[in-house]
């Protein structure tokens, strides 16, 4: 049984435009469709939702004792970080990501390496340990030092996952069944969030976890991921076989070649991989300057206050 979003079942098409299956195929791609149709009925928006209110929730009850919370990490995880995955998973263009590989690609771009950049700078665990009670905050501290936290933040761990994880879908038949199946594809959406929290987490995240490398080693192996996106976009634009099997081919959309497009969804990957690593080493390079910063302020302090008990010693002797 073939999965069509629910948005093309709504839309008025010509008896003939039919997909294998019986059922109706998307209309053309437009960015009107990707600006107003919303489909607000998925568990992903009512976790969007939920994760807002708690986050903001957590800032609210920071300035009611009179703490202060960085306003750039607010932004941060509620403008790119949940935001950008609400743009790509429950507006128009998420109802297209069944029908275009390239949308696909988007989607598997943000998902995995944008939103969680910012989502890290959010630092929500950060958040949740100055706001939550005593005992659910040393619950939380628990997991953060738990062993299976400890190797699922492990730079090395988490970089294996993150390469992997693309070349295991998309060249297996793992692809075709989360285009066949709807929990698959919701399955597959969650996947990617959690691969890229995995990866970036330790890398740029604020919050506290253990065994965090310093910076010299993050640059190194943000720089050794930079080679994989580029080599799985170019694999798929050079492919002489279709991604998902014959799923994009049996909904004959006139508007669209299945195999132009794939070759789209590589350049997208390819273009869309060396943009967000750019990225990452700008914001890796801006905290490492920062935690410069800090460090010689401190060793600054350490001196005066060596100098301040050296001369109070000379004056007393």
């Amino acid at each position: 049984m073939l999965h069509v979003d629910p948005i093309f079942a709504a839309t008025s098409v010509a008896p003939a435009t039919l997909a294998a299956g019986g059922e109706a195929v998307p209309p053309p791609f437009t960015v009107a469709r990707v600006l107003t149709e919303t489909r607000l009925d998925s568990w992903l928006a009512l976790g969007l939702v939920l994760a807002a209110g708690l986050y903001l929730y957590g800032v609210y009850r920071l300035r009611l004792r009179g703490d202060r919370w960085p306003v750039v990490r607010t932004v941060c995880f509620l403008v790119p970080g949940l935001g950008g995955i609400a743009a790509v998973t429950v507006s128009g263009l998420g109802a297209y990501d069944t029908a275009l590989l390239s949308v696909h690609m988007v989607q598997h771009m943000v998902l995995s390496m944008i939103a969680p950049i910012f989502l890290a700078l959010g630092a929500p665990v950060t958040l949740a340990l100055r706001t939550l009670p005593v005992r659910p905050r040393k619950r939380l501290l628990a997991i953060v030092h738990s062993r299976i936290a400890r190797v699922y933040s492990f730079p090395l761990v988490a970089f294996a996952i993150f390469v992997v994880n693309p070349f295991a879908l998309y060249f297996t038949g793992l692809y075709e069944i989360t285009l066949r199946h709807e929990w698959a594809h919701e399955l597959v959406h969650a996947h990617f969030i959690m691969t890229g929290c995995v990866f970036f987490w330790p890398l740029l995240g604020l919050d506290p976890l253990p065994g965090r490398w310093p910076y010299p080693a993050r640059a190194l192996l943000m720089l050794l991921s930079v080679p994989f996106h580029t080599v799985l976009g170019l694999t798929i634009m050079q492919s002489t076989i279709l991604l998902g099997g014959d799923w994009y081919p049996s909904l004959h959309l006139s508007w669209s070649d299945p195999w132009n497009d794939q070759v789209v969804a590589g350049g997208v990957l390819w273009a869309g991989g060396e943009f967000v690593s750019v990225t990452m080493l700008a914001v890796l390079v801006v905290q490492w300057i920062k935690q410069s910063e800090r460090e010689a302020r401190r060793l600054d302090r350490e001196l005066d206050r060596q100098e301040a008990r050296q001369r109070a010693a000379e004056a007393s002797a």
